[in-house]
């Protein structure tokens, strides 16, 4: 008997706009006070009118084309009908027939689509005195829905797909994407389903592979962090499996995820699309993208991307988990770039690298907007590399922003005649043959320097003196 874990996504991201969707209010929807930036439209007062925020669906243009999806010429927003108390028409616009965007890929998962609605509003519950509030600053915020094909296998593979996402999502300016702020969130479809080797099912027709054949689906909603994601999707996997081990039935339904107990749990039957009663809303214009002036040469607006960033610094020599730091910190990785300008050789550029993924990155976590002084920083790598300056003085002149004081040659010589002169009992074992005496010698060299001097122009320099 096989198992095959079956996983698709539909992630959700507010858009970083000035205003929100559908109306002139500020878009923020954690402001300090509740419900202070809502007007008719976005509470649906009767008789007020929607306007398309323009900027919205460029950026959603923007993310489709870094997918490589593609873009429509006609969309159309549609009126997705539903009760909820968040809901103030009663009806969300989305997109149903015709999204902005289709196809595309990322990270070998097959986009679905990509479109284009309206936040809901926030809903607050206190269980002290079993009471809901809602809060009206998120009803309107524009958006972003995008949907995977069912190609993913595993909690790892789904959690890599949405940090990939998040970190799309930022080199485009299009989203925040701060999960914990509820800013991006996952929904899993999930399902499993199993194949007798010997058996094959009588529903499949000849030649049929029995890969074809799915399991009942089921919606974890709202994960508001990778681990939830991770954590959600490998519970309910196992779930489904022993279900089916034991002759249950899933049931296509929504569950949801206690992060504390770490388990899904059951919210209601899932609604199919026919449920939401889709139909074009009629207070909106239908979009002749092609037509729209600020929509031409959008993939002329479009940055260095994720895995573009990441492919170019592996190619420089850089390794796979530096490239990933940089690919991750935008300071960093321009940081990184000014000094690969500056530096131009390979093995200066891989050592610098060594010290801005170690030292940099270290001291950046306690301080996130710290950057070293670049001309110090590169005059270090050239000094350490040319072994004129010794890796503790390196980083501390790279951390505290001026040049470590380091002994001169003369200094030296003065410094290794004095331990030889004072160390003979060791000066004997090591011409005897006993190597490790040397590096008592170094020791004391640099004890003696207060770490000024470099080890291996001491070893260089007690070699030197002791072959005779």
């Amino acid at each position: 008997m096989e198992w095959k874990p079956t996983i698709g996504l539909e992630i959700h991201a507010e858009l970083a706009t000035k205003t929100k969707m559908f109306c002139r209010c500020k878009n923020e929807p954690l402001a300090p006070e509740p419900s202070i930036n809502i007007c008719p439209v976005c509470t649906a007062h009767p008789g007020t009118l929607p306007v398309i925020n323009k900027e919205a669906v460029r950026q959603v243009l923007r993310v489709g084309l870094a997918l490589g999806g593609t873009l429509a010429d006609f969309t159309e927003f549609d009126r997705k009908n539903y009760f909820y108390p968040d809901i103030p028409k009663g009806y969300q616009i989305s997109q149903y027939k015709f999204p902005l965007v289709s196809g595309g890929l990322l990270k070998n998962v097959r986009i679905r689509r990509v479109h284009l609605e309206e936040d809901t509003a926030k809903s607050l519950h206190d269980p002290k005195s079993n009471s809901s509030l809602v809060d009206f600053n998120r009803a309107g915020v524009p958006l972003m829905e995008l949907v995977t094909e069912p190609d993913i296998t595993s909690a790892k593979q789904a959690g890599d797909f949405a940090r990939e996402l998040q970190l799309l999502f930022w080199y485009l300016g299009a989203s925040e994407a701060n999960m914990e702020k509820g800013e991006m969130r996952v929904e899993a479809n999930i399902s499993v389903s199993r194949f007798d080797l010997k058996n094959p099912d009588p529903r499949l027709a000849v030649g049929q592979a029995r890969s074809n054949l799915l399991g009942t689906k089921v919606e974890v909603k709202n994960l508001n962090s990778f681990r939830s994601v991770e954590g959600a999707i490998d519970y309910e996997l196992k779930r489904q499996q022993e279900a089916l081990e034991k002759g249950e039935k899933i049931v296509q339904e929504t569950r949801g995820w206690d992060e504390t107990k770490q388990i899904t749990f059951s919210q209601r039957e899932k609604e199919s699309a026919h449920d939401y009663r889709y139909f074009p809303d009629p207070d909106l214009p239908k979009l002749k993208i092609s037509e729209i002036k600020e929509f031409e040469n959008l993939q002329e607006t479009l940055p260095e991307l994720p895995w573009a960033k990441r492919e170019r610094l592996i190619a420089l020599g850089i390794k796979a988990e530096d490239a990933e730091q940089y690919v991750a910190d935008f300071a960093l990785a321009q940081f990184f770039d000014l000094v690969e300008k500056e530096l131009k050789e390979p093995a200066l550029v891989k050592t610098a690298s060594n010290f801005i993924a170690n030292d940099v990155a270290g001291k950046r976590k306690k301080k996130p907007n710290w950057l070293p002084d670049i001309k110090i920083f590169t005059e270090v790598v050239r000094k350490y590399q040319a072994g004129e300056l010794p890796s503790p003085q390196a980083k501390s002149s790279i951390l505290n922003g001026t040049m470590a004081e380091v002994a001169s040659a003369e200094s030296l010589n003065e410094l290794v005649e004095k331990i030889i002169a004072e160390n003979p009992k060791v000066v004997g074992e090591y011409k005897a043959g006993k190597a490790a005496s040397l590096q008592f010698l170094i020791g004391q060299g640099m004890k003696l320097s207060k770490g000024a001097a470099n080890p291996q122009v001491l070893a260089k320099l007690f070699a030197e003196k002791l072959k005779n």
